[in-house]
């Protein structure tokens, strides 16, 4: 059995940092929206995914450099202030199996946030960037989870990911894998568990504790063995 792991906002609490950095951003941009609000609708996007989104909704083009200065900017933070999820390390230690990560972060960023975090030496080399496998095409596009599945020679259907954004999730039961929603880091909001199950996710915890069991019990639920 194969157990995916989307990254930020999951393994690392990454996502309120980088909700605060793109929050700051788009006000000076003009666009009035609260932080709760962002981290609802732009959570587990990439920043150039954002700043599209942000430029349709303003109805003008947007300096051509701010994507990349909202990298910056994170970067800097994450340097700062980024710290693993509550209980990540005692949830791994009591998972057996396989396992991985698929991101819409780049390879570089996830190698720097899991090395903050003492969690790169658990997943090497297996750390999938879905912008830089097949089609390069970030969630809630299905690539990323079906490069991982080939990677290790596991059917979609029996497979297990662990996400805390709805275009993951999406993703992730695109490729025809099984999802448990995940709403215990900085970043949640109210409604964020319903967010995740109307996106597919078969249920969700709100800590890492819940993940092995959880995972034990999605093994017999609807009659699959994984």
């Amino acid at each position: 059995m194969l157990i995916i792991f989307d990254c930020d906002g999951v393994l690392v609490d990454s996502e309120i940092i980088a909700s605060e950095v793109n929050l700051e951003l788009v006000k000076e941009l003009g666009m009035e929206i609260s932080l709760d609000e962002l981290s609802l609708r732009f959570s587990g996007l990439t920043a150039t995914a954002i700043f599209e989104q942000v430029a349709l909704e303003l109805a003008r083009p947007l300096p051509d450099d701010i994507a990349e200065r909202s990298d910056r900017m994170l970067d800097e933070a994450l340097q700062q202030s980024l710290q693993a999820v509550s209980g990540v390390h005692d949830m791994l230690d009591a998972l057996d199996g396989s396992r991985c990560i698929c991101s819409n972060s780049t390879t570089a960023r996830l190698e720097q946030n899991l090395k903050i975090t003492n969690l790169y030496d658990r997943f090497q080399p297996h750390v999938f960037s879905a912008v830089e496998v097949r089609q390069k095409l970030p969630k809630p596009s299905p690539d990323v989870f079906l490069h991982a599945a080939e990677t290790f020679g596991s059917a979609p259907q029996q497979t297990i990911v662990i996400e805390d954004s709805s275009h993951g999730v999406e993703g992730a039961v695109a490729a025809g894998m099984r999802v448990i929603g995940f709403t215990g880091a900085s970043h949640s909001f109210a409604g964020h568990g319903e967010r995740l199950m109307d996106a597919g996710a078969e249920t969700t915890v709100s800590q890492l504790a819940d993940v092995p069991a959880t995972v034990q019990a999605l093994r017999s639920w609807s009659g699959v063995g994984l």
